[in-house]
């Protein structure tokens, strides 16, 4: 008896099963015999089933080419290169991107990521230095070539409608929003309200402020008029600085929100002083301005960190996150590593670690602090080495592991009293040779130091 729906005769066809099951049973086994199988693993295998049911049934002969576009993304999926894939869409990418860290995006999609008000990496979690998306053009002509090879119309760029023009009427409602903050407080407080959520919005209306010299002190006339902070109406100050979150997201306004002259100050007072939704943002905006070198100066040179720390040492949940970011992305250039020192980072942030308190991002600030030598003596003074070993010997983090053991190699350079703690770690427990041995390259690298510098010490003792 004949049966239907037989694979067909084409060899091409009859290839591209064998592949299909050949990556099928490839993932099974991963699923099967690894405990740590991932949802991605789970989502390819079901991927390959449906495709490989596609063809069972023959359905590509009889739907049109125009409308296989499901079919043609399960088989980019499946059969291009991992390095031609978002990591985020898991598809093949349109307009590959780089990121601050270095990790390749498909730029729609890392947009969203970025829009949506994070600022680190998806994949290495690294705290990004800046959000400027730079063209891959190795990676578009690379995939380029192997769409030819393969037979696949190139895809066209996705496009996020990111540079939409205003209309008139648009431009007109903004510029009299502008004209509100500066009548009597129920006008302010609508005005602000509505600025913030088209800003949130229309990427076009925070382009909008760079095309106005006047439009940012403008918006800011409700805080800077204000005599005292107790004037400030709570909502009204929230709106206006998220507002400034807002605008500051757009690359081009970055360097023009940080160099207006009421802005630094207006966010240190909201720093101190807002609600903690205010405070959170204020944070987040010192943040995103600092991706630029030069705002970094100038952000450290106003005595911004002070305020960023005294938020920190608050702890407040909501906040946390945001502090961290700004404080490690300020820290970057050398001299705000010394204001912050002399601003009492180093004691604020080893007492969050050692409650236990965004651990991952707080080491890594005080690893970049740890170049500065009054940030070793405070670390030694605080109890930080002990602290620090800890971490190595429970964490699973693996960057946790290598950012101790990197201030612990800095506090081995600079303070022989620490020599004996060191020593009686090893002796007990082995923390720094298993670290040696299993860490990162770069983990590996400072243990075998501090190991090192021990042996020679107890060397020199034995031959003296």
């Amino acid at each position: 008896m004949a049966k239907t729906g037989l694979l067909s005769s084409d060899p091409t066809v009859r290839a591209r099963a064998v592949e299909l099951k050949k990556e099928l049973q490839r993932l099974v086994k991963t699923i099967v015999d690894d405990e740590d199988y991932t949802i991605r693993t789970v989502d390819q295998a079901k991927d390959a089933l449906c495709a490989l049911r596609e063809l069972k049934f023959n359905k590509r002969s009889t739907v049109p080419t125009t409308t296989t576009t499901s079919s043609l993304k399960l088989h980019e999926a499946l059969s291009c290169p991992e390095e031609f894939k978002c990591p985020l869409s898991k598809e093949l990418m349109r307009d590959p991107v780089i990121l601050a860290s270095g990790q390749t995006y498909d730029r729609p999609f890392i947009q969203k990521w970025l829009n949506a008000g994070n600022r680190t990496c998806p994949q290495t979690e690294q705290v990004l230095s800046h959000t400027i998306l730079t063209p891959n053009h190795l990676i578009r002509d690379m995939i380029s070539q192997w769409c030819k090879s393969q037979g696949i119309e190139l895809p066209n760029p996705v496009m996020d409608g990111k540079e939409e023009g205003v209309t008139e009427a648009e431009r007109d409602r903004f510029f009299s929003l502008l004209d509100k903050l500066c009548a009597a407080l129920p006008q302010q407080k609508e005005a602000a309200k509505e600025l913030r959520m088209l800003t949130k919005k229309m990427p076009s209306f925070r382009a909008l402020f760079g095309e106005s010299i006047d439009a940012i002190p403008q918006l800011l006339t409700p805080l800077s008029g204000r005599k005292s902070e107790s004037c400030v109406h709570p909502d009204l100050q929230e709106d206006v600085i998220t507002t400034l979150l807002n605008l500051s997201i757009h690359d081009s306004n970055k360097k023009l929100v940080a160099e207006t002259p009421m802005v630094i100050p207006l966010l240190m007072e909201a720093l101190r002083s807002g609600t903690i939704e205010t405070r959170s943002n204020a944070a987040a905006t010192l943040f995103t301005l600092s991706a630029l070198d030069s705002n970094k100066a100038l952000i450290g040179k106003s005595g911004a960190l002070k305020p960023l720390i005294d938020l920190l040492d608050d702890g407040h949940p909501l906040a946390m996150k945001d502090v961290a970011s700004a404080i490690f992305n300020l820290c970057i250039i050398h001299e705000n590593k010394a204001r912050a020192v002399r601003d009492s980072a180093v004691s604020v942030i080893l007492k969050k670690i050692m409650d236990g308190v965004l651990v991952d991002e707080l080491l890594a600030i005080l690893a970049m602090l740890s170049t500065h030598q009054r940030a070793i003596e405070e670390i030694g003074e605080l109890g930080g080495v002990p602290c620090l070993l800890h971490i190595i010997r429970e964490s699973t983090c693996e960057r946790n592991k290598e950012n101790c053991i990197a201030i612990l190699h800095t506090v081995c350079l600079n303070d022989r009293t620490k020599w004996k703690a060191l020593r009686e770690e090893e002796s007990t427990h082995g923390t720094i040779s298993k670290l040696a041995q299993d860490g990162t390259s770069r983990a590996k690298r400072k243990a075998n130091g501090i190991l090192e510098r021990l042996r020679r010490a107890v060397n020199i003792t034995h031959t003296a």
